[in-house]
């Protein structure tokens, strides 16, 4: 009796094992602390004034068409990028002691920008028991404004804003004091020109539920998609500002090639 011992075939659909990555050893470096000597008083300053910091409630809800069916959601990640953080002050307007310069305690911030969500999904595949993993990505722009204020606590330091000013004088007629020159005036215009306040994003925190409009049947497809959002949006508001303050600057104590004397 002759016995065929079956051969084991391999698959070819087996994955390699690890490959080997060669990693390149570092140096050591020796570091110290750099010793600094003290140069000169400084009584002033010029550095961003944080003027508020508000956390904004932002609802949002829209509906939209997915590319192609979806049967399941499986993970959708989200992304704030904003277009505009605009402050307009409201009156009244407080003048600073002996300046031409005022400061305002209420302001209206707007604020505009989109929501970038990257949505996974599962999709039919004619396969039986199987599926595609697919994603969109779609933009929901916000736009709006809210009020702030030191009453509230919004406003953290008041804003400085400069009015600019204009006047002009008129003359008497050369040839008599009875009339007016129409010809000939004075101007006087003083334009100051103001550090803009602008905002700096600090934390986005979403809270979403999303569904289809119609409820699918199991292992359905559902087209579009509804989103009920609600984003709380931290912003900072600053505004370059001049302080005066009581320091001393400092220099680096560095081995140079001509030794002081």
């Amino acid at each position: 009796m002759i016995i065929f011992n079956p051969i084991k075939q391999v698959n070819p659909w087996t994955p390699p094992g690890p490959c080997s990555v060669a990693t390149t050893p570092l140096t050591p470096f020796t570091s110290a602390n750099t010793g600094t000597a003290n140069a000169s008083l400084v009584n002033r300053i010029k550095v961003p004034v944080v003027l508020a910091e508000p956390t904004i409630q932002i609802p949002l809800e829209a509906t939209f068409s997915l590319g192609i069916g979806a049967s399941e959601i499986k993970r959708v990640k989200k992304n704030v990028f904003l277009d505009q953080v605009k402050l307009v002050p409201v009156a009244p307007f407080a003048r600073v002691d002996g300046t031409d310069f005022f400061t305002f305690s209420r302001a209206k911030l707007f604020i505009s920008g989109h929501i970038r969500k990257n949505i996974e999904y599962t999709t039919a595949n004619p396969a039986a028991c199987t599926v595609e993993l697919t994603d969109q990505i779609v933009d929901i722009p916000f736009t709006g404004f809210t009020e702030l204020s030191t009453s509230a606590g919004t406003l953290i330091n008041l804003p400085i804003l400069g009015i600019n000013e204009s006047s002009e004088s008129s003359f008497l007629s050369d040839v008599n004091n009875l009339n007016a020159r129409l010809d000939k005036f004075f101007f006087n215009n003083l334009v100051k020109f103001n550090e803009q306040p602008f905002g700096e994003l600090v934390a986005a925190n979403f809270f979403e539920l999303d569904f289809a409009p119609t409820e699918p049947t199991p292992e359905g497809l559902f087209f579009t998609l509804t989103e009920k959002l609600v984003l709380e949006l931290t912003v900072k508001v600053l505004q370059t500002q001049q302080l005066a303050i009581t320091a001393t600057s400092v220099v680096p104590l560095l081995t140079g090639l001509t030794p002081p004397v």
